[in-house]
């Protein structure tokens, strides 16, 4: 059950990078150019709730017991969580170590954009989610920690 849960999560994790970087690039690159951890941010919330829909209905179906109200709450606390995370490696790369224009050339900028918000902190992300989705929000029964 557990390898088929992870499977799962996976393939919805597959969707919602798409959605993630889709919207991030779209934003990043034309109306929030000087401001991409806001992009980023926006892009993880609009893949947050694809997540919610995939997840609760596929992923972790047969898990739970909660009222829907109480399980989405717990879900995007747990998202909240998730998409600091998720930010702070490009913040630290755009800021902490200046991997930006003029300090760099536009294609290191956009890789280290890429490699440190959506290779690093999707998967610190992603390690964070399964485990708390499993434990909190989509506990094996109700009451238990999963």
């Amino acid at each position: 059950m557990r390898h088929r849960e992870l499977v799962k999560f996976a393939c919805v994790g597959a969707v919602t990078f798409v959605v993630d970087n889709a919207v991030w690039y779209l934003l990043k690159l034309t109306i929030l150019v000087e401001h991409p951890t806001t992009a980023k941010g926006i892009g993880i919330l609009v893949a947050t709730i694809v997540s919610y829909v995939l997840n609760r209905e596929w992923s972790f179906r047969t898990r739970g017991g909660r009222e829907r109200p109480h399980e989405a709450a717990l879900f995007f606390a747990v998202s909240a969580a998730a998409l600091i995370i998720n930010v702070v490696p490009l913040y630290l790369s755009r800021y902490a170590l200046d991997l930006q224009v003029p300090h760099v050339d536009r294609f290191t900028q956009e890789v280290a954009d890429f490699a440190s918000a959506s290779v690093l902190g999707v998967a610190l992300a992603m390690l964070w989610r399964f485990w708390a989705f499993r434990r909190w929000v989509f506990p094996a029964e109700f009451g238990t920690r999963g």
